[in-house]
Parts: structure tokens; C-alpha cells; sequence
């Protein structure tokens, strides 16, 4: 199983995160952690939506759409 999902900064409720991992409840304790470099200053941060996907190619094109211009809108659109 992969997730994509959607991370909310608590500090700074305007912004997001992105991304894709097996393990979402040890990536997500990571980000919150300052482990990751990408999103160390605005943690802690609250997971907004993910989505599991049996088929990994699939889990990469979705998070890839969702850091396009159009998934980002769709994503404040519905998430």
C-alpha cells in the first residue's frame, strides 16, 4: 500500500505539503520531528487527506498531479 497524502502547517494554516510514503504514521511523526528538511520550519503539522493506492504508479501520478498548478487547485477545491 501506498499513501498520498496532504500535510496543514498548525503555525501557518496557508501552507501545504505534499507527498507519498508506505508508512504514513512514521512520515507524518517525521515531519513533525524536523526530519525533513522540506518542512522543518512550519511544523508541527496536522494531516489534511490521503489517499491509499494498491497500485504504487498510480500513487506517484496522483501525488505528481497534485503538485501540478491544476492539482493544487483541485486539491483546495476538495480537500
Amino acid at each position: 500500500m501506498k499513501y498520498v497524502y496532504i500535510l496543514q502547517s498548525e503555525i501557518e494554516p496557508d501552507r501545504y505539503y505534499t507527498g507519498s510514503t508506505h508508512d504514513l504514521k512514521r512520515r507524518h511523526a517525521e515531519h513533525n520531528d524536523g526530519k525533513s528538511i522540506h518542512t522543518n520550519k512550519y511544523r508541527p503539522w496536522k494531516l489534511k487527506m490521503y489517499i491509499a493506492f494498491d497500485d504504487e504508479e498510480k500513487a506517484d501520478a496522483f501525488e505528481m498531479f497534485l503538485k501540478s498548478g491544476n492539482g493544487r487547485m483541485f486539491a483546495k477545491k476538495h480537500f
